[in-house]
């Protein structure tokens, strides 16, 4: 059976109706409790009464076995069913009934005249009992208890009479509560009509959809739809400037591929032709390399998915021993520096990498011929740890130091080629690591590039 989407108007009525189902069969049973408690109440009185006036009328009379037609009469007469009684002489014994009580032998202190009300059985039926003690007329050393019962059955019957003109009362309540409930959730939903109807007239558009006229108990379901719209809108704008980036750089050099193939084919003496070649592959290598910038930098804006604990100070040297060869190559002395013992971090460990490696190319870029490139990892305080690259170049002009890892930005009188895109690569990187990328002026020359990172906690 395939089941529908969840309704929030039925989740509402289930929560409400449920428990007014639930109050009703409370109320009713309650409403039969006070019934009967009322018509014992009742009963119980009347029972009371007609024994005190049964006791009165026999202390008039001559202590005899047999009662008057008119007394027998009198006691034994109950509308809603039969009435029991009995007449117990503490000299004779019984002295007159119509059913045996001799399971109910009065007990309670005869000084009074006060009736004694208590439950029992008689020939099979539940009853209530009334017992009164009252001195015989003939005898003052003579004392009577007169005892009279009813059935329990009449009793009930009074208390479910009462329940059943009660019920349609409280059904048409229940009835009139339900309609209430329907209309008050069905108009309590319209609520949410201004905000479907906005998100109904958008035409591709991420702007936040909170506003005054949004209910508080949505507020946290249209913050979570504002911020997965800010995020969906800084995807499409990383991916809109990828692609210009993309298109900016490549533009270039597949011109002057184009130009050389035209030359190429314009001149046909082998000279031009491989003049042409070596322009060609040239610009190739610079479009490659543009192009795996750009991916890199596109990796580096997107937040990483998984985190763990990572010890950089395992990583980090074998980070570096990958550019030796290359170091080695240019003439390079790079090197590394840092503790023995384990210095953890929380972060990405490929989005780490990226960043790293890319200070350590631009410092072998531009660092020059016979320079010192050090890579080092140390612990600046219990929260936070460097990693820095650090060269004995040229260094970088103090007044274009604020513009470093802008995309595409090169110091001027830089000689080494460039994307311009390696400090951009590693700003964006660091940023979704929790760290910040710092720059600095050696005293004695060259520059220092830092990553600052959080310390992970009990490392």
């Amino acid at each position: 059976m395939i089941s529908g989407p969840p309704s929030l108007r039925r989740r509402l009525l289930a929560f409400l109706a449920l428990p007014m189902l639930g109050l009703l069969t409370f109320n009713t049973l309650l409403a039969y409790y006070i019934a009967l408690d009322y018509s014992n109440r009742i009963h119980d009185r009347n029972l009371t009464d007609d024994t005190v006036s049964f006791a009165q009328m026999l202390s008039t009379m001559p202590v005899s076995s047999d009662l008057s037609p008119q007394a027998r009469f009198l006691i034994e007469y109950d509308p809603d069913g039969h009435r029991y009684f009995n007449v117990d002489s503490s000299r004779l014994g019984t002295i007159a009934g119509n059913a045996d009580f001799s399971a109910y032998a009065p007990s309670q202190d005869c000084s009074g005249i006060h009736p004694a009300l208590y439950e029992g059985e008689l020939n099979g039926q539940q009853v209530r009992m009334s017992t009164v003690c009252t001195q015989a007329m003939n005898d003052p050393q003579d004392q009577l208890a007169v005892t009279v019962a009813e059935s329990m059955a009449d009793r009930r019957q009074r208390a479910r009479e009462i329940l059943m003109i009660v019920i349609p009362l409280m059904a048409m309540l229940a009835l009139g509560m339900a309609a209430l409930v329907w209309f008050g959730v069905t108009h309590g939903l319209r609520i949410l009509t201004p905000l479907t109807s906005r998100l109904a007239q958008r035409r591709g558009e991420l702007a936040p959809i909170s506003d005054a006229d949004v209910p508080e108990e949505i507020q946290p379901l249209i913050s979570t739809i504002d911020g997965l719209f800010a995020r969906q809108a800084e995807m499409i704008t990383l991916q809109n400037r990828f692609i210009a980036d993309a298109a900016h750089q490549l533009r270039s050099p597949l011109a002057g591929m184009a130009l050389h193939v035209d030359q190429a084919l314009a001149h046909g003496d082998p000279e031009t032709v491989r003049e042409a070649l070596q322009n060609i592959r040239r610009l190739n290598q610079r479009t490659a390399r543009v192009s795996t910038q750009l991916l890199a930098l596109s990796r580096a804006q997107t937040v990483p998915e998984t985190v763990e604990a990572l010890d950089v100070s395992e990583l980090v040297p074998q980070w570096v021993g990958m550019r030796v060869p290359e170091a080695i190559r240019d003439g390079i002395d790079l090197g590394y520096l840092g503790p023995q013992q384990p210095v953890r971090i929380l972060g990405n460990g490929a989005l780490l990498h990226e960043a790293l490696d890319n200070l350590i190319d631009n410092a072998l870029r531009y660092a020059g011929a016979d320079a010192t490139v050090t890579v080092g990892v140390q612990a600046l305080d219990d929260n936070d740890v460097e990693l820095y690259v650090e060269d004995n170049g040229p260094g970088v002009p103090e007044d274009v130091m604020s513009r470093l890892g802008e995309r595409f930005f090169r110091a001027p009188g830089t000689a080494a080629s460039g994307t311009g895109l390696g400090l951009a690569i590693a700003h964006e990187a660091v940023e979704h690591l929790g760290g910040r990328l710092g720059y600095l002026n050696r005293p004695g020359g060259g520059l220092k590039v830092s990553i600052t990172i959080p310390l992970l906690k009990g490392s």
